[in-house]
């Protein structure tokens, strides 16, 4: 009985997560053109890390901690977008950009980068007497690098444990899409990773605003309501992607730590949603438009490629 009721919990967290990241998803054909491939190979790390609701919820709001931490960002994401008003909408957008960079037909994908290069265009501001805008070399670089650490290591952390070597693959992967954002120097290998860690960590800043952002997150209807306890697990789950001394910089206490048993719980709806192949998800439609089997990203071994 107790089996039972934890397997339908992991299937409805995953399928809850990922409902709410494809947000505008829909209005993107995945499916379309046909043939097409994507930015990232189909075979790629990309495509079995960004399958996973789990990791991209856990990642993003990681990703996020470390964007607010960074003054002139956190002003361009607080002061600029609807992350305090309407934090779901917000991060269902974020999470349609993140699944069509990854899935949609290339061509699709080099549309919607050139609209949001577009809206950052217009995002500027002054952060102690200096100002900035959002398509400011370093701020671009810091975005990504965040974006694709969060990614990368809640894969890692609670899907499956990525070695050095694949990594390393993963940040690679993402270098042309980060190139069509217009990233400058995006990161190419987990060592560089660190190299930017070490050097931003001066230059971040702890702020109410990060806690106000956790909070708002937390208390925001992403969960269905019989699932809405869980969400604060999740929320320390994000929190505890942050490196420790970043964490401790930003004063991320022990309040903000997973306990063991979250832990695993967290690692098993991880796990079970990595298996879950959800009708009319990006990937699903994404392995259709390639004429992959449904569950091509999804089975034990990779399934053969069958006629279009």
């Amino acid at each position: 009985m107790t089996a039972t009721l934890l397997s339908t919990w992991q299937d409805q967290l995953g399928a809850a997560l990922m409902r709410q990241l494809l947000g505008g998803a829909q209005l993107i054909d995945f499916r379309k053109p046909p043939g097409e491939p994507a930015l990232a190979a189909h075979d790629s790390l990309t495509w079995r890390i960004y399958k996973n609701p789990v990791a991209l919820f856990a990642g993003g709001v990681s990703a996020v901690i470390l964007e607010l931490a960074e003054p002139r960002v956190r002003s361009g994401v607080w002061e600029h977008t609807t992350f305090k008003t309407d934090p779901v909408a917000r991060m269902k957008r974020t999470g349609m950009a993140a699944l069509a960079t990854a899935y949609a037909a290339r061509s699709v994908a080099e549309r919607m980068i050139t609209k949001v290069n577009a809206m950052h265009g217009h995002v500027s501001g002054e952060v102690s007497g200096a100002p900035y805008t959002a398509s400011d070399p370093d701020l671009l670089d810091w975005v990504q690098v965040t974006a694709c650490f969060g990614f990368i290591e809640a894969y890692s952390a609670y899907v499956a444990p990525l070695s050095k070597v694949e990594r390393d693959r993963a940040y690679a992967e993402a270098i042309p899409a980060a190139e069509l954002y217009g990233v400058p120097n995006p990161v190419a290998s987990e060592a560089d990773v660190q190299a930017r860690f070490a050097a931003m960590l001066p230059k971040l800043e702890a702020s109410d605003i990060i806690f106000d952002f956790l909070k708002i997150v937390s208390r925001a209807p992403i969960l269905p309501p019989p699932m809405r306890s869980l969400q604060n697990t999740m929320i320390r789950a994000s929190v505890e992607l942050v490196p420790q001394h970043i964490r401790d910089h930003l004063g991320l206490g022990e309040r903000w730590r997973l306990r063991n048993w979250e832990k695993r719980l967290v690692k098993l709806a991880g796990a079970a949603s990595d298996r879950i192949a959800i009708p009319g998800s990006p990937p699903v439609e994404a392995c259709h438009r390639l004429g992959l089997p449904t569950n091509y990203l999804y089975a034990s071994k990779t399934p053969q490629r069958r006629p279009i």
